[in-house]
């Protein structure tokens, strides 16, 4: 067979473009070859050894991620503990004395306080203890500014700014009880500063589906208690390599970055009954001003780190409830709804508390104001269904649906003249006619856009039906007769009403089993995992 020149042509220019492809990749490769090389060097040269830098000696190493942090090979044993500082204000605070106090026990562990950014007024550290600023310069190399690369040693001591250190056997002890917990589920060890009422041992349950943290109080033991957090003063030993496994290994505030973390993980905390840590600067702060400073920034970095963790809603040990979600002030958590599919199922979450919360909140007040006008209404879709199966709003949903009468409206001075254009009433609430069809709308504010839709009905012939659709699965026709009577139904902490067969309407509109079997409103873009549905 003979080849054509064309053909020749385009052999040739396959074949060159492989070389091309080959060589390209092995100068790859050697590039990045060659930038491993120069980060082992730049690790080395930013971890000094005992005579050569301020760290002091460094021991055999951690394994952070499965790769081992370096350190001394051989028979040279250094500290086996590193000092962290993490939790200080720069406007005042007392790390110098802290760094003294434990170097003068022990001056051979390396002592490390860590911030965010330069502290200002600058640290004034002792010689042995070194200052590590988080945030990157642009001159320096990564290792400069990572805790990982700075911790060398097999455990981490957490301590409060201010907490001093009596004796050094105060560590050793504290070492010991980690270690005799072998590879149980016990991962941290802490002791209390002053006394060991200072200190309380809770349970945490952190959900994130529900975006939820929950503390409970915990009981205590002869011989300590073993918890998966703490509230209060406390110094914490943890090994390295649990310590840098964590995403956010020194997050602010430290002790509710730390045990989320860890209780996500399955870890406990053992907290000893003593012997406790000393503190003479207690309280830290010198002043009313700077506690309210503190107390502020506090409030901010708890901000920041619960929204960064995607956490709404703390519930405290008391019971209270403490949240960082959306309010009638701010945007709701979610933004425009695509496909039935809010965008929070897609990252295998469910409606923020704090939005069913506004709905709830929402759903209260517009039956009041119906029932008060004399309009009658009854659940409707996929609030029918949560009242059916559980009283409530589906953990999924992003808005409430009632149905009402057509011919009621005019009795709602908010709902009779919306035809003209929207109503803000005297409570926030925002009233209008939807523009994506022929129904009204009641939002939580005019900022946050959580609602309630009003799907108007009007009977012909003993069938419930409307003059326009919408794509909606509960926008269909059905008899009058599910209406008569209404029938009360506990539905969002209040009784309201529904049809006398709720059942029947609902298969109707949804489909048979509709109520025994949960799924999200389209199925085809998310479907859900029904193994875990109402479980943690």
């Amino acid at each position: 067979m003979r080849i054509s020149f064309c053909q020749a042509l385009l052999t040739g220019a396959i074949i060159l473009n492989l070389l091309i492809l080959y060589y390209v990749s092995r100068a790859q490769q050697q590039m990045m070859e060659k930038r491993r090389e120069q980060g082992k060097g730049l690790k080395k040269a930013s971890l000094p050894v005992s005579g050569l830098g301020a760290m002091g000696n460094l021991v055999g190493g951690s394994m952070v991620g499965g790769v081992k942090l370096g350190g001394l090979e051989g028979n040279m044993r250094g500290p086996r503990v590193t000092i962290l500082v993490r939790e200080f204000e720069d406007f005042e605070n007392y790390v110098g004395d802290v760094a003294r106090s434990f170097l003068r026990q022990r001056p051979e562990l390396p002592f490390l306080a860590v911030a965010e950014n330069s502290p200002y007024p600058p640290l004034a550290l002792p010689e042995g203890a070194r200052l590590l600023v988080m945030s990157p310069s642009p001159d320096q190399p990564p290792q400069t500014h990572r805790p990982e690369f700075n911790v060398q040693t097999e455990f981490s001591l957490l301590v409060p700014d201010g907490v001093e250190l009596d004796h050094g056997r105060q560590v050793e002890r504290l070492i010991r009880e980690l270690e005799g917990e072998g590879g149980g589920p016990v991962r941290l060890v802490a002791a209390p500063v002053l006394t060991r009422s200072s200190v309380q041992c809770l349970h945490l349950r952190v959900n994130l589906r529900e975006w939820t943290a929950t503390y409970s109080p915990a009981a205590s033991g002869s011989s300590g208690s073993v918890c998966t957090a703490l509230q209060g003063d406390a110094v914490v030993l943890i090994r390295t390599e649990d310590l840098f496994n964590l995403s956010v290994p020194l997050g602010r505030p430290l002790m509710s970055s730390l045990f989320v973390q860890t209780s996500l993980r399955g870890w406990k905390v053992k907290l000893l009954e003593g012997p406790s840590f000393s503190a003479s600067h207690r309280p830290l702060f010198s002043s009313a001003h700077n506690q309210w400073k503190a107390d502020s920034r506090l409030k901010d970095a708890t901000n920041h780190l619960m929204r960064s963790f995607g956490l709404k809603r703390l519930i405290l040990p008391d019971g209270r409830d403490q949240w960082f979600g959306c309010s009638k002030e701010t945007a709701r958590c979610f933004g425009t709804v695509r496909d039935d599919t809010p965008e929070y199922l897609y990252i295998e979450r469910w409606t923020p508390p704090c939005c069913l919360r506004a709905l709830r909140e929402t759903t209260k007040y517009v039956i009041n104001i119906l029932e008060s006008s004399g309009v009658r209404y009854w659940l409707e879709g996929g609030s029918l269904l949560g009242a059916a199966r559980h009283q409530d709003i589906i953990p999924w949903d992003y808005d409430v649906d009632l149905g009402i009468y057509l011919e009621d409206v005019p009795n709602c001075d908010y709902l009779k003249n919306l035809d003209s254009g929207s109503l803000v009433d005297a409570n926030g609430y925002v009233w209008e006619r939807a523009v994506e069809g022929d129904f009204y709308r009641v939002q939580y504010s005019e900022t946050n856009h959580l609602h309630v839709d009003l799907w108007p009905f009007y009977p012909r012939n003993g069938v419930m039906t409307r003059d326009t659709w919408t794509e909606h699965k509960q926008d269909v026709e059905f008899s009058e007769h599910f209406l008569q009577p209404l029938v009360p139904m506990p539905f969002a902490g209040i009784t309201t009403y529904g049809p006398n067969n709720h059942r029947a309407f609902l298969e109707l509109k949804f489909g048979e089993g509709v109520i025994e079997n949960p799924q999200y409103p389209n199925p085809a873009k998310k479907r859900l995992d029904r193994s875990r549905t109402f479980g943690s």
